[in-house]
């Protein structure tokens, strides 16, 4: 049986990190004769968000001596993930678990290194450029919904591939491929040196549409402006992969 690794990354999310848990777990994915491996990395929470994870014995989890970032958490879930595919959920539960199961199809029937969950890819999909402009949720800020899409022009400007959502936070891998990117960043931008380095090195990545349930900065959301000048300057920096 194969095995699918769910890295989760988590910082003071005890609103939702059980809830997430309980959803990932009631996945099926038995139909690729493969099980979950969860993974979720606490990095240093303050609330009772490590409390939680403690509540799940099936969880492989590990909490970091201090806050040292999102990125930080994530390549240390890669680096405890066993699985033969690894996929990055977001510890809140803007994104849906049961989303697994059609980007693992189309991983395996397409025989793909990566894929992507687009939140703006709509029904009907629309590929390409033709989607610029369409897909954003209702309950989706402005600021978020453009911060985003610019990003796509960015990473196209960069790396030479349009993708529709570079910041989506579900993104699945073979494991071998993004255990070998050697990653460095430490917060959100390890999003974008993932994309640079999975496209510079010519992997096969293709995005699907996924479900999304955006959350408010009252409710927990983190990333800001500044996020948004450090993504160009990932992009820029590793855009020789």
């Amino acid at each position: 049986m194969k095995r699918l690794s769910v890295v989760i990354p988590a910082y003071n999310e005890e609103r939702f990190i059980g809830a997430l848990l309980e959803k990932v777990l009631a996945v099926d994915l038995t139909p690729f004769d493969t099980e979950a491996e969860i993974v979720v990395v606490d990095d240093c929470s303050s609330d009772g968000t490590p409390d939680i994870i403690r509540c799940f014995p099936d969880v492989v989890s590990e909490r970091l001596s201090q806050n040292s970032g999102k990125g930080t958490a994530i390549r240390r879930g890669i680096e405890l993930a066993t699985g033969d595919y690894i996929i990055i959920q977001d510890a809140d539960l803007e994104y849906e678990p049961n989303d697994y199961v059609p980007m693992l199809r189309t991983l395996l029937d397409e025989e793909l290194d990566a894929v992507y969950g687009s939140r703006y890819m709509g029904d009907p999909p629309r590929s390409g450029l033709g989607n610029l402009f369409s897909g954003r949720h209702p309950e989706q800020s402005l600021a978020a919904y453009w911060g985003g899409r610019s990003l796509s022009l960015v990473a196209l400007a960069y790396t030479g591939r349009y993708l529709s959502d570079t910041v989506t936070a579900l993104k699945l891998f073979r494991a071998e491929v993004v255990k070998s990117l050697g990653l460095v960043t430490t917060g959100f931008e390890t999003d974008h040196e993932i994309t640079s380095k999975i496209l510079r090195r010519g992997c096969t990545l293709r995005e699907v549409p996924i479900h999304y349930y955006p959350r408010s900065r009252g409710e927990g959301k983190k990333i800001g402006l500044s996020d948004w000048f450090e993504a160009v300057r990932t992009f820029h920096r590793f855009r020789k992969g």
